[in-house]
């Protein structure tokens, strides 16, 4: 496997520098070891994984972005090669794993840092696991295995499951300090451990157990406060800034949200509005906007948040999986909690606080009872608020791999309550399923599989 320890140790130090708070407040902290700045290196490299290229490429094939020209026009029209992975991949396995084997050894009886390390791990691996399928891990960054074995997906989210079970048990026992590294909480165990535990649902969510999702999602991210996003720290600073400013920044003109499907369902006058008489869309819709001449406003700010795991996917997945495991009236709950959490305003930022609108009322059973305002189709009430509930994933799931990964989920069992968006070109007659392994992967590892196209269905999407 491609190796490159330090990779990120300058990257660690230079994030450091920036103001997240005064270093080390607990003075039984230790200062003096080297690992302890490689923490915020493989919290980058999780970001990097999460909310960078990869994500953009899933945000293009389920209709959320569109690319405009160059590498961008022919991502969009499903045309990739394996080194569209590269960078991915050596997050994953140089940034973080290699970098949390001397973290955890350095810190050994350190349960805070133990905790925060394999909660990172489990984010970025279930990430890799959903996008690519069978990956190596239970050999990975490990200097006797030469060409790791590539675990099977089920397998890496039954391991994620254990390593977040391990992970909120240090937590839960941890001495909490003041921590800087942790660029994130700054050493908060409870945000840790209620980001585990959405985690666990989403995992749980993906290979469809959804009753284990919703016991997990109840101990989930409870407030907005303890969601786990990439807050830029230095407006217009490289590495330090939004990663889609940085992007748009650099290739101007490259993507934009014109006309792209999730667009559409935000405008007020189309076809396929989602605005209705409790639901105005037009603030929302300017923060989401890319423009494909650039611009430095919205969810593509210098300092816009980056969400990563949040409050509103947890109110999600316990709004789905109610839906699917409990009752009706619990599902609709939840879905007005994050309604309620929406119509505050403290959900995104106004591009124009004086002019967007915006409005989320609660809705009503009868608006999910036949010929009801979300039920024109008199479908079953319950499969018409669990519609919603995915269209509102798909929504406020922007900037993540949450549409990307319903869609594959959902399309063959749920095809009545996905959400519909359309192919980006005639020349294909499916949706991609997967991303390639990365090229350097397939240069360095006999075993790594061969022949695998995007269109070729990862085991729990089967």
């Amino acid at each position: 496997m491609y190796k490159l320890k330090y990779i990120f140790l300058l990257f660690a130090f230079v994030i450091s520098s920036c103001d997240y708070g005064d270093l080390n407040d607990n003075p039984n902290e230790p200062t003096e070891v080297p690992e302890i700045l490689l923490l915020t290196g493989t919290m980058l490299a999780d970001i990097s994984i999460n909310s960078s290229h990869i994500q953009r490429i899933s945000g293009m094939w389920s209709g959320q972005y569109k690319g405009e020209i160059l590498l961008y026009e022919s991502l969009y029209n499903y045309v990739i090669a394996s080194e569209e992975s590269n960078s991915s991949w050596s997050y994953l396995y140089n940034g973080i794993m290699n970098q949390n084997d001397l973290i955890q050894a350095a810190f050994g009886d350190d349960l805070l840092i133990q905790g925060i390390t394999k909660v990172i791990e489990a984010h970025a691996t279930g990430t890799a696991a959903a996008n690519w399928g069978d990956i190596p891990y239970s050999q990975a960054a490990n200097p006797d295995y030469a060409d790791p074995v590539f675990d099977a997906q089920l397998s890496i989210f039954q391991q994620m499951q254990t390593l977040l079970d391990e992970a909120i048990a240090d937590l839960e026992k941890a001495d909490g300090y003041s921590l800087s590294q942790d660029i994130f909480f700054g050493g908060d165990t409870d945000s840790w451990i209620q980001v585990a535990n959405t985690l666990k649902a989403r995992y749980y969510t993906l290979t469809k157990e959804y009753d284990l999702a919703f016991a997990a999602a109840k101990n989930g991210v409870s407030s907005a406060s303890a969601s786990m996003v990439f807050q830029p720290v230095d407006g217009e600073v490289l590495g330090a800034s939004n990663l889609l400013w940085e992007f748009t920044s650099d290739r101007d003109g490259y993507m934009s949200t014109e006309g792209t499907y999730l667009s559409q369902l935000l405008d007020e006058n189309s076809d396929i509005s989602r605005n209705n008489a409790k639901t105005y869309e037009q603030a929302r819709g300017h923060y989401y906007y890319i423009d494909p001449d650039g611009g430095d406003e919205g969810v593509g700010a210098p300092g816009a948040p980056m969400p990563l795991v949040t409050y509103e996917e947890n109110l999600l997945t316990l709004a789905e999986t109610a839906a699917r495991t409990a009752t009706f009236d619990e599902a609709l709950n939840y879905l007005n909690e994050l309604r309620s959490h929406l119509n505050s305003g403290d959900a995104f930022t106004l591009v124009d606080s004086e002019a967007d609108s915006l409005s989320y009322e609660a809705y009503e059973a009868i608006d999910f009872a036949a010929g009801g305002m979300e039920n024109m189709d008199n479908i079953d009430p319950t499969r018409a608020l669990l519609r919603e509930i995915i269209e509102e994933r798909y929504v406020s799931g922007y900037g993540t791999f949450m549409p990307w990964n319903d869609a594959r989920r959902l399309r063959k069992s749920d095809g009545d309550v996905s959400v519909p968006f359309p192919l980006n070109t005639t020349g294909v007659s499916q949706h991609p399923e997967r991303f390639i392994i990365s090229q350097n992967e397939l240069n360095s590892n006999s075993n790594a599989p061969s022949g695998l196209s995007i269109y070729d269905k990862t085991e729990v999407n089967r």
